[in-house]
């Protein structure tokens, strides 16, 4: 299954590269896509997303509703 989370303040390829490896260190993750145009994260796996939103914003990010 998908799932896209909206995120500010990624600016850069550090910052996507940051937000790949956070996202990827969650277990059950299996594709971690970010897309720094759309400030998007898409992702796949069976982790949940509020995992997913924790080691967005662990990492530096905030999260948009």
């Amino acid at each position: 299954m998908e799932t896209i989370i909206h995120a500010e303040g990624m600016m850069c390829t550090h910052c996507k590269a940051r937000v790949e490896k956070a996202c990827l260190a969650v277990p059950g993750t299996t594709r971690v896509e970010v897309d720094l145009k759309e400030k998007s994260v898409t992702l796949e796996g069976t982790a949940g997303e509020a995992a997913w939103k924790k080691a967005i914003t662990d990492a530096g990010y905030k999260v948009l509703e």
